[in-house]
């Protein structure tokens, strides 16, 4: 039997060689899709597709943002690298402004510098292997705490599922019982408005009353939808014990038991049964709500 996992969570993880600190933290949301997003120190970035590969092994549905930090413990190894490239544009974007704001003054070098990745801290020699060991060992540890709170309160979110998922069905079995004595009420209902309107002199036409309760009794049968609700919550507890990526399955599932319980609404004027109806689609939107951050 397999977890299921919350969309939610959070991990972070560490990494020291002696040479440098590598700390990677990841952040996770809802989403339909896999949605990944790096931010990194530019000289690390050629780790960014190792990244995508670790996660997307772990983690199947979510948006997922991931930062990577790095500090050398070694200062001799450690250099001071200008990217003049991207000072060039931030002075250039700043001229602009200048003239459209129509302002004299120019932008100052303790300026320029304090722009991220102006100036950048790298290695002096570094060894690309050692660096990838480094990083993704990091990254492990991360998404190894990530899974970790995300299987904690997925298995949260399945007891309470499971919870409203009986409660659901002791309501069903009240609308069941209530349904069985409905064409009997009726008929007596419409016996005794037929007797208050036109006296007790009036003899009743036992086919036509007979014709007007089957009519009603084929309209107000509940019986099949009871059976495929029923159906659809079974299903729903057995995707819950089996696990997995399941929150596609359950998100479907629950808008099939909507659309019964509707009918079952509908069809149906009891007030017994509608205030039953009305507790069940709370519970199941409660539910639905729940399902859009299973994984």
């Amino acid at each position: 039997m397999a977890n299921i996992f919350s969309m939610t969570g959070y991990g972070k993880g560490e990494y020291n060689d002696g040479k440098r600190s590598i700390t990677a933290e990841i952040k996770t949301i809802n989403n339909r899709y896999c949605d990944i997003n790096i931010k990194t120190p530019r000289h690390l970035r050629f780790f960014e597709d190792n990244i995508r590969k670790i996660l997307k092994n772990s983690v199947q549905r979510g948006r997922m943002d991931v930062y990577i930090n790095i500090d050398y413990i070694s200062e001799s190894d450690t250099v001071i690298v200008p990217n003049l490239s991207l000072a060039k544009q931030y002075k250039d974007a700043i001229d602009k402004i200048k003239i459209e704001l129509g302002m004299n003054n120019n932008p100052s070098l303790d300026t320029i510098i304090k722009f991220q990745d102006v100036l950048i801290a790298k290695e002096d020699d570094p060894d690309d292997d050692e660096l990838r060991i480094c990083l993704e060992n990091a990254m492990n540890e991360a998404v190894k705490n990530l899974l970790k709170m995300r299987e904690t309160e997925g298995m949260q979110l399945k007891a309470d599922i499971k919870l409203n998922v009986v409660k659901i069905l002791e309501l069903m079995e009240v609308i069941s019982k209530s349904s069985h004595t409905i064409v009997d009420d009726y008929k007596n209902k419409f016996e005794s408005r037929i007797k208050e309107l036109l006296g007790s002199t009036y003899e009743l036409d036992e086919n036509r009353l007979y014709n007007e309760i089957v009519i009603y009794a084929d309209k107000s049968d509940i019986n099949e939808e009871i059976v495929r609700f029923k159906s659809h919550m079974c299903q729903l507890s057995d995707a819950l014990d089996s696990g997995g990526t399941i929150g596609k399955k359950l998100d479907f599932i629950i808008q099939e038991a909507n659309r019964e319980i509707n009918t079952i609404g509908s069809k149906i004027g009891s007030l017994d049964i509608i205030q039953a109806v009305i507790e069940i689609k709370n519970l199941l939107e409660k539910i639905r709500e729940q399902i859009q951050n299973i994984e």
